[in-house]
């Protein structure tokens, strides 16, 4: 049972997102800095809108956080693109960093029809762990 967003797989993974994206960035071939500032911006909102969706303790809210969250994976997607076009990432550096960004808008996905289809109605109405255990880890 999740007691907090950090025990959350979606949360985990956008985190690792989060870690690539900073890391593409640093390198001095990356030298758009109006680019690097927005991508960094789009990747950080994943993870802090998982975060500040899960500590609502609405199922209503945790649902449009998380749909906040998967339109800035799109949007890092996006900027990604823009990257390799320009010559900022390598082909590799581009490949791995969009596998796992398609990896984290599934997880997101998932995560969002699992709430959807269940009666999941949030932290503050309590579930019990087996129903919370299953939520949080589609």
């Amino acid at each position: 049972m999740a007691q907090s967003f950090e025990e959350l797989y979606c949360w985990q993974q956008a985190r690792e997102l989060t870690n690539l994206i900073y890391t593409l960035t640093k390198k001095s071939t990356f030298r758009d800095f109006s680019l690097k500032d927005q991508i960094c911006r789009a990747v950080v909102s994943i993870v802090s809108n998982i975060a500040e969706g899960f500590e609502r303790g609405s199922k209503d809210e945790f649902l449009y956080f998380l749909y906040i969250a998967k339109g800035s994976c799109g949007e890092v997607r996006a900027q990604l693109y823009i990257a390799i076009d320009q010559g900022f990432i390598t082909k590799e550096d581009f490949e791995k960093t969009l596998e796992k960004c398609k990896q984290v808008s599934g997880l997101l996905y998932k995560f969002i029809q699992g709430f959807k289809s269940e009666g999941y109605s949030g932290l503050r109405h309590k579930k019990t762990p087996e129903q919370i255990e299953k939520l949080t880890r589609s």
